[in-house]
């Protein structure tokens, strides 16, 4: 039997819904319990792939190649589990089945009304997986009262009528705000939200409240009398140094306690936190500390780059380092010295993004690791940037570039090393693209199978010859100019089976100078770092005791 947890948000949003879902995960987990979650958004965009990073933060992929909220880059951080494109959804897709059904005559000529058509939508989607787990934590985007959530509100309070009684709960989280003038932790926006809530239908089990500090008894009890729950599932939520303090300040809380209370589930199984404590540890007694500049696009919003700050933190975790990763925007180099700015860090990396802002100020970095023997990362577009640097300076290819920039620019301006991707195989078919297509869901998506040389850095660093990674992007490493780079140090040591797209560039001649088409920091978790981040911090750290 399967219970359903759905967890809403109140008073304001990014209070951590999200987070608070993965740690519960988590410590339902370290119970013996299996779970999976999965993210509800109002918005009408079909999915986050056309969205800008500063509009919505980084597009989390998945193995089957969703392009999906960032919140599920915490769930599958947080719980290994690895999420699915049935684990996420917005009002744009559900809206797009309706009306596709409709159009093809799936309701047989009836009125298509919200309720219930849309509603019913929302509730299959929840339903998919049914059985598969013990747990499904379902997280509602936004707030109560934003008028786009009404649907997914009322279809998660249908939903729970529609179960058996015990089998699904609510749990909101919201804010408790400090006054400093009169010293007082004010529960008033919360009892509001609550009201909100239950006059929809729904009634939370569980309370959560964001808070700089304590929740006094007092307040506690308040909350429980006038938001109608028990006081010991009144949890606070207090600000934390690091986001991998969550469950174990979760559970400190009595979050899992509260809500194996609330499904009645008793005795509950003792927890196994051993995983967290280590986590903890890892990150509050570090050995040392390494300073990786990250030259991006979109430096403004760490969140446009979240799952590369995690991955380096996690490789920081593997090698008991401390890593201070800074943002750097790509621009500043048009302006200033890239020596001046990128002098003093032990290890650059430059991860993906779109279009020609930026790029040269990458394809300096680059250069500047190079030539310095600054170990480099180069992801997605740091690869092409990475070749693109090798062309020009060492084949020379005074005006080598990307076809993307020129599609950008709408006339030819350089010699593309770069093309747009028409052709790939995809399992056991030809997937084809053309330029004219839609911008949504058309790149080259999801987990592709990669082989690498035998001998080369990756395959030590992997143990493997044969290794599967995530993909997102639209444009390829052009071949043709392959035995040209290779001539000059820039050995292609990853290639898709068929041996046509180059996957991953290494240069042997160099302290660690890796880049990759696809994305390994979607895959890497505190408990299990990916093996490149891994190894390139560790690479960092040799550099950083030389100095």
């Amino acid at each position: 039997m399967t219970r359903y947890v759905f967890i809403t948000g109140g008073v304001v949003s990014s209070l951590g819904k999200g987070l608070a879902s993965a740690a519960l995960g988590a410590l339902l987990q370290a119970r013996g319990f299996t779970v999976r979650l999965r993210k509800l958004d109002p918005y009408l965009n079909v999915d986050p792939g056309t969205m800008s990073p500063y509009e919505h933060g980084e597009v989390f992929v998945t193995d089957d190649g969703a392009e999906t909220d960032l919140d599920l880059g915490h769930y599958e951080r947080f719980t290994g589990v690895a999420a699915r494109a049935t684990d996420s959804v917005s009002s744009g897709r559900i809206y797009s089945n309706v009306l596709e059904k409709e159009r093809k005559g799936g309701y047989l000529g009836k009125t298509i009304q919200v309720i219930p058509h849309v509603t019913n939508e929302i509730k299959d989607f929840i339903r998919t997986g049914h059985g598969e787990t013990d747990f499904m934590l379902c997280e509602i985007g936004g707030t109560v009262g934003d008028i786009e959530g009404l649907p997914f509100f009322e279809a998660i309070r249908q939903f729970n009528q529609d179960l058996p009684r015990g089998q699904s709960i609510f749990m909101h989280l919201t804010l408790l705000p400090y006054i400093k003038a009169s010293g007082e932790l004010k529960t008033k926006p919360t009892q509001h939200s609550v009201k909100e809530l239950r006059s929809i239908g729904i009634a939370p089990d569980v309370l959560v409240c964001r808070s700089e500090g304590p929740i006094p008894v007092k307040e506690r009890e308040k909350l429980a009398l006038f938001c109608n729950v028990r006081p010991d599932s009144v949890i606070a939520a207090q600000d934390l140094r690091s986001i991998y303090d969550a469950p174990l300040a979760y559970h400190e809380e009595g979050l899992d306690q509260a809500v194996l209370d609330a499904f009645q589930i008793s005795p509950a199984p003792r927890p196994n936190l051993a995983k967290w404590n280590d986590v903890r540890d890892r990150i509050d007694s570090p050995d040392g500390e390494v300073r990786i500049a990250i030259v991006g696009k979109y430096t403004q919003l760490e969140d446009a780059y979240k799952s590369v700050g995690e991955a380096l933190t996690h490789g920081g975790m593997a090698n008991r380092v401390r890593v201070r990763a800074e943002w750097i925007d790509a621009e500043i180099f048009d302006k200033d010295d890239v020596a001046r700015q990128l002098e003093g860090y032990h290890g650059i990396l430059v991860p993906g993004g779109f279009g020609e802002r930026g790029t040269e100020g990458k394809i300096k970095a680059v250069e500047f690791a190079r030539t310095r023997n600054v170990p480099y990362f180069g992801i997605c577009l740091g690869m092409q940037m990475a070749v693109i640097e090798s062309a020009r300076n060492l084949v020379g290819i005074a005006d080598a570039g990307s076809e993307e920039f020129d599609d950008e620019a709408g006339e030819e301006r350089c010699t593309p090393v770069i093309y747009h991707l028409k052709e790939w195989v995809q399992g056991n078919h030809s997937v084809t693209r053309k330029k004219s297509d839609d911008k949504g869901g058309t790149m080259r998506l999801g987990a592709y199978t990669a082989m690498l040389s035998e001998g080369s850095r990756v395959a030590g660093i992997y143990d493997a010859r044969r290794i599967e990674e995530r993909h997102r992007h639209r444009y390829e490493v052009d071949t043709s100019f392959k035995a040209q780079l290779e001539e000059q140090g820039l050995i292609f040591s990853g290639m898709s089976p068929d041996g046509k797209l180059p996957e991953i560039v290494e240069r042997p001649d160099h302290p660690w100078f890796v880049g990759v088409q696809f994305h390994p920091e979607l895959k890497s978790k505190p408990f299990a770092p990916h093996p490149l981040f891994a190894d390139f911090v560790r690479a960092a750290t040799e550099i950083s005791r030389l100095v």
